[in-house]
Protein backbone atom coordinates (compact mmCIF):
# COMPACT_ATOMS: atom_id res chain seq x y z
CA UNK A 1 0.00 0.00 0.00
CA UNK A 2 1.16 3.44 -0.80
CA UNK A 3 0.45 6.31 1.89
CA UNK A 4 -0.26 9.26 0.17
CA UNK A 5 -1.07 13.49 2.30
CA UNK A 6 -1.62 16.58 1.21
CA UNK A 7 -1.49 18.26 5.05
CA UNK A 8 -4.04 19.62 6.54
CA UNK A 9 -4.65 22.82 5.39
CA UNK A 10 -4.90 23.04 1.84
CA UNK A 11 -6.00 20.71 -0.87
CA UNK A 12 -3.01 19.49 -3.34
CA UNK A 13 -5.91 18.16 -6.30
CA UNK A 14 -2.64 18.52 -8.99
CA UNK A 15 -0.66 15.81 -6.78
CA UNK A 16 -4.22 13.60 -6.14
CA UNK A 17 -4.94 13.89 -9.55
CA UNK A 18 -1.48 12.99 -10.70
CA UNK A 19 -1.76 9.50 -8.22
CA UNK A 20 -5.04 8.97 -9.73
CA UNK A 21 -4.34 8.64 -12.96
CA UNK A 22 -1.23 6.20 -11.72
CA UNK A 23 -3.22 4.19 -9.20
CA UNK A 24 -6.07 3.57 -12.06
CA UNK A 25 -3.19 2.87 -14.94
CA UNK A 26 -1.06 0.42 -12.54
CA UNK A 27 -3.91 -1.22 -10.21
CA UNK A 28 -1.89 0.26 -7.27
CA UNK A 29 -3.40 0.35 -3.69
CA UNK A 30 -3.32 3.99 -2.99
CA UNK A 31 -4.62 5.61 0.63
CA UNK A 32 -4.60 9.17 0.42
CA UNK A 33 -5.15 12.21 3.02
CA UNK A 34 -6.99 14.26 0.68
CA UNK A 35 -7.96 17.72 3.10
CA UNK A 36 -10.93 17.80 0.73
CA UNK A 37 -14.00 16.53 2.57
CA UNK A 38 -16.03 16.10 -1.17
CA UNK A 39 -13.08 14.79 -3.36
CA UNK A 40 -13.85 12.23 -5.96
CA UNK A 41 -10.75 9.74 -6.46
CA UNK A 42 -12.23 6.64 -8.09
CA UNK A 43 -8.86 5.09 -8.02
CA UNK A 44 -7.68 6.48 -4.67
CA UNK A 45 -9.07 5.22 -0.68
CA UNK A 46 -9.53 8.75 0.14
CA UNK A 47 -10.07 10.58 3.53
CA UNK A 48 -10.14 14.30 3.91
CA UNK A 49 -8.43 14.13 7.56
CA UNK A 50 -7.25 11.60 9.18
CA UNK A 51 -6.65 11.92 13.07
CA UNK A 52 -2.59 11.42 14.21
CA UNK A 53 -2.97 8.05 14.94
CA UNK A 54 -4.41 6.91 11.86
CA UNK A 55 -2.11 9.12 10.44
CA UNK A 56 0.64 7.16 12.00
CA UNK A 57 -0.87 3.87 10.83
CA UNK A 58 -1.32 4.51 7.51
CA UNK A 59 2.24 5.83 7.44
CA UNK A 60 4.09 2.94 9.53
CA UNK A 61 1.82 0.18 6.88
CA UNK A 62 2.91 1.65 3.77
CA UNK A 63 5.56 0.51 1.69
CA UNK A 64 6.47 4.06 0.37
CA UNK A 65 4.45 7.40 1.19
CA UNK A 66 3.85 10.62 -1.31
CA UNK A 67 3.42 13.92 0.14
CA UNK A 68 3.73 17.85 -0.75
CA UNK A 69 6.73 18.91 0.68
CA UNK A 70 5.82 19.27 4.71
CA UNK A 71 7.78 18.95 7.51
CA UNK A 72 5.42 16.93 9.33
CA UNK A 73 5.09 14.41 6.72
CA UNK A 74 8.85 14.28 6.27
CA UNK A 75 9.30 13.61 10.18
CA UNK A 76 6.61 10.78 9.95
CA UNK A 77 8.11 9.24 6.98
CA UNK A 78 11.45 9.05 9.28
CA UNK A 79 10.10 7.55 12.25
CA UNK A 80 8.03 5.06 10.37
CA UNK A 81 11.86 4.40 8.14
CA UNK A 82 9.70 4.32 4.55
CA UNK A 83 10.89 5.65 1.43
CA UNK A 84 9.26 9.31 1.44
CA UNK A 85 8.33 10.54 -2.37
CA UNK A 86 8.47 14.25 -2.26
CA UNK A 87 5.95 16.71 -4.85
CA UNK A 88 6.28 19.64 -3.85
CA UNK A 89 3.31 22.37 -4.04
CA UNK A 90 4.50 25.19 -6.68
CA UNK A 91 3.21 28.79 -5.74
CA UNK A 92 4.09 29.44 -9.46
CA UNK A 93 1.27 27.37 -10.18
CA UNK A 94 -1.19 28.47 -7.50
CA UNK A 95 -0.67 26.07 -4.89
CA UNK A 96 1.23 27.87 -2.53
CA UNK A 97 2.04 31.78 -1.53
CA UNK A 98 5.75 31.47 -2.08
CA UNK A 99 8.07 28.67 -3.30
CA UNK A 100 9.38 27.66 -0.02
CA UNK A 101 8.68 23.67 -0.52
CA UNK A 102 10.97 23.99 -3.91
CA UNK A 103 13.33 25.39 -1.02
CA UNK A 104 12.98 21.92 0.99
CA UNK A 105 12.89 19.80 -1.24
CA UNK A 106 16.31 21.74 -2.61
CA UNK A 107 17.92 21.58 0.88
CA UNK A 108 16.89 17.73 1.89
CA UNK A 109 17.14 16.00 -1.69
CA UNK A 110 20.28 14.41 -1.15
CA UNK A 111 19.39 12.27 2.33
CA UNK A 112 19.05 9.00 1.63
CA UNK A 113 15.34 7.82 1.08
CA UNK A 114 13.89 11.27 0.13
CA UNK A 115 12.90 10.92 -3.84
CA UNK A 116 11.73 14.27 -5.37
CA UNK A 117 9.57 13.95 -8.60
CA UNK A 118 8.58 17.56 -9.73
CA UNK A 119 5.73 15.95 -12.29
CA UNK A 120 3.92 13.35 -12.98
CA UNK A 121 6.10 10.86 -15.20
CA UNK A 122 8.59 11.43 -12.25
CA UNK A 123 5.93 10.44 -9.85
CA UNK A 124 5.07 7.67 -11.73
CA UNK A 125 8.64 6.41 -11.97
CA UNK A 126 8.95 6.38 -8.14
CA UNK A 127 6.02 4.88 -7.95
CA UNK A 128 6.82 1.91 -9.73
CA UNK A 129 10.56 1.88 -8.40
CA UNK A 130 10.88 -1.36 -6.20
CA UNK A 131 14.40 -0.47 -5.22
CA UNK A 132 13.64 2.81 -2.70
CA UNK A 133 15.60 2.88 0.10
CA UNK A 134 13.50 3.92 3.47
CA UNK A 135 14.05 7.65 4.73
CA UNK A 136 16.42 6.77 8.38
CA UNK A 137 16.62 9.27 11.30
CA UNK A 138 19.89 10.44 11.02
CA UNK A 139 21.58 11.46 14.18
CA UNK A 140 23.64 14.74 13.92
CA UNK A 141 26.97 15.38 15.84
CA UNK A 142 25.77 17.51 17.90
CA UNK A 143 22.12 15.32 18.73
CA UNK A 144 24.56 12.67 19.50
CA UNK A 145 27.04 14.50 21.73
CA UNK A 146 23.94 15.86 24.24
CA UNK A 147 22.58 12.47 24.36
CA UNK A 148 26.05 11.46 25.45
CA UNK A 149 26.49 14.21 28.20
CA UNK A 150 22.66 13.69 29.53
CA UNK A 151 23.53 9.75 29.59
CA UNK A 152 26.57 10.80 31.51
CA UNK A 153 25.27 13.15 33.73
CA UNK A 154 21.94 10.90 34.68
CA UNK A 155 24.59 7.94 35.35
CA UNK A 156 26.82 10.04 37.80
Amino acid sequence: MIFAAVGTQLAFPRLLCALDRIAGAHGLDIVAQTCEPDACYPHLKAQAHLDPSAFEANACAADRIVSHAGIGTILTASRATKPLILFPRRASMGEHRNEHQLATVNAIASRSGIYIALNEAELETLLLRPDLAPLRREDSTSRVALIGRLRDFIAA
